[in-house]
């Protein structure tokens, strides 16, 4: 049907074609990121909230939009491989002077891996490693912002120069008082350099889009003097009145760390060159890996590309093997790891025990709607890949057993490629940052004794924590469902989150009821349950029994959180809810504020 010559247009035309898909995803992305100054500055919190669920879906609707047109127009699935070779060529070229060429190139291994089966697919037909350089990429249309500003003050002009840089993002909703503000920063500011000599090279370095996720908005730069550089970022909110202010100043790497969180949803920033704003953030933390700085980004294919190449280097570059996951086994997921490596792989099983009333869908489901939702830095993200090849070496023979009798329909032992090396193949996974179980960081505390005066200081913070991330994931209308102790992790920054996700709820989807007295000496004395249960109900009040066997746990959360075991409290949660209200959950403990009273 088409001419199979490599001097034919026909390989033009569809990297052409290809392009201008991508160019429309990415137009598409940012225009919607965009958007997120105005909802912002109209405290439209439920229309950002949309916005963020539905950018999410953009990339893959704009894939199956490119498929769909190089099918129809150009056959492309019947074509021979040397035009498929030619493609990519074309493609590259056409990739020198554009401003996103690594979010494109991974479009195109996107719409290539669908066309082509598997069978047919080989690592030439992709990019497995970018082709066109990201280095010094800068905005060249003079009519574009650059990715960043640099302002030179001096002691005596820095309130007038950090007055100019909240200025410039010409937000349209008056500041309560912008100046009373900057004082709170200069002061913060002055803290964090006391007694330090001003460089002849002291300079404030900020990016020239703001961050904007749930109700904030994030100023990010960095303070350069001499050879030390400082990352700060300002939270902008809304006070009661509706007018501006700035909440905090947040200094360090390990604020930033915080702030930009695989436990929180993703920033809606508008961006032209979307490698430079990386670049940068890496400056300010350069221990993130620019796989999760894309996510953050909201570039989450670019994230899951990334992930993977660092994934294959690491396997080239190490020697343990996957194992079974320690701690105690999930009924629903089977965990495993690879010690070296800073995740967790997660499968569905194939069927579950009876208590799990659920399907692999459903459970998918889950997923998908913790992937969409505001994780308020309590739920861990997912990365979700599908016909995983590892190496069959790698793999703990007890490893093998375990998904063979749990998840037979998931795995895959083969020589796929035909060159001796035997893959296991694994259908569908999830992979998420490896945190300490809960359970296991508590019985640590218990093994030294609490005696230890560091021990108890572990117990008592991670208990209040557990309790804290409930009540964050309450104030993002997230029922966890599952609530013990082994379903939450301790990050390195001893965070308490949440990643089993496969009984979950909406808040608002839930009936918080109290026990029913009983009505005899029958219904008092029984064993069972007595009353009727829906399949949504849930008894707030019955919960001390499954988390609070230890004495010493018992009296710190019913210190810190007795109200969770409350009816009232989360009756009271979704009232609120259903009524509209939006919650304010920061990236920082309330201490941190500069006094505004806090917004409940």
């Amino acid at each position: 049907m088409f001419p199979q010559r490599l001097d034919s247009p026909l390989a033009y035309d569809i990297a052409k074609a290809m392009v201008d898909g991508f160019n429309r995803h990415y137009r598409l992305f940012r225009t919607e990121s965009a958007r997120a100054q105005h909802r912002f500055e109209t405290a439209d919190w439920h229309d950002q909230q949309r916005a963020q669920r539905e950018r999410i879906e953009f990339y893959d609707l704009r894939v199956k939009e490119c498929v769909r047109r190089l099918e129809k127009e150009f056959a492309a699935g019947s074509l021979p491989m040397d035009v498929w070779h030619e493609i990519k060529l074309h493609y590259i070229g056409l990739l020198v002077e554009h401003h996103q060429p690594e979010l494109a190139e991974t479009f195109f291994n996107s719409v290539t891996t669908k066309i082509l089966h598997r069978t047919h697919f080989h690592n030439s037909f992709i990019f497995v490693r970018p082709a066109i350089s990201t280095e010094y990429l800068e905005n060249d249309d003079f009519e574009g912002r650059p990715t960043y500003y640099a302002y030179y003050p001096t002691l005596a002009t820095l309130p007038e120069t950090l007055l100019r840089i909240v200025q410039a993002y010409r937000l349209q909703r008056e500041f309560a008082d912008l100046e009373r503000d900057v004082d709170h920063v200069l002061r913060a500011l002055q803290a964090r350099l006391h007694q330090v000599k001003l460089r002849a090279n002291f300079q404030i370095q900020v990016l020239s889009s703001l961050f904007y996720r749930n109700k904030g908005a994030y100023l990010v730069g960095k303070i350069i003097n001499g050879y030390n550089e400082v990352p700060f970022a300002l939270p902008i909110l809304h006070n009661e009145e509706g007018k501006l202010y700035i909440d905090t100043t947040l200094f360090g790497e390990d604020d930033l760390q915080m702030l930009f969180s695989f436990a929180r949803a993703y920033f809606m920033v508008d961006m032209e060159i979307p490698s430079a704003y990386v670049q940068f953030l890496r400056s300010l933390m350069p221990r993130k890996p620019r796989a999760e700085l894309y996510n953050a980004l909201g570039l989450a294919k670019q994230g899951k590309t990334l992930f993977y190449r660092d994934f294959l280097y690491h396997l080239k570059h190490s020697t343990d093997k996957f194992r079974i996951a320690p701690g105690i086994k999930g009924m629903v997921m089977l965990v495993f790891d690879l010690p070296s490596f800073p995740f967790v792989f997660k499968l569905i099983k194939d069927y579950y025990p009876p208590q799990k009333d659920t399907t692999r869908e459903q459970i998918k489901g889950k997923y998908w709607l913790v992937k969409q939702h505001d994780r308020v830095g309590r739920m861990a993200d997912t990365l979700e890949y599908s016909e995983v090849a590892f190496p069959r070496e790698r793999f703990d023979d007890e490893l093998i057993a375990e998904i063979e009798k749990f998840a037979p329909s998931q795995l895959e032992i083969s020589d796929r490629d035909g060159d001796g090396n035997i893959e296991v193949i694994i259908k569908h996974l999830y992979i998420e940052r490896r945190m300490i179980p809960l359970n296991i960081y508590l019985q640590e505390a218990f093994d030294t004794g609490l005696s230890d005066p560091r021990a108890r200081q572990q117990m008592e913070r991670s208990v209040i924590d557990y309790g804290n991330a409930i009540k964050d994931l309450v104030s993002a209308n997230i029922f966890p469902g599952d609530m013990l102790w082994k379903n939450f992790g301790v990050t390195r920054n001893g965070k308490v989150v949440f990643y089993d996700y496969d009984e979950i709820e909406y808040m608002t989807d839930c009936n918080f009821r109290r026990v029913p007295q009983p009505r005899n000496e029958e219904e008092e004395m029984s064993g069972e349950i007595w009353y009727t249960v829906g399949p949504r109900d849930v008894f707030p009040e019955t919960f001390g029994p499954f988390l609070l066997g230890n004495d010493a746990v018992r009296e710190v959360f019913m210190q810190h959180h007795a109200d969770l075991l409350d009816v009232a409290f989360w009756q009271s949660h979704k009232e609120r809810i259903l009524a509209g209200h939006v919650y304010d959950v920061f990236p920082y403990d309330a201490s941190r504020r500069f006094g505004q009273p806090y917004a409940t």
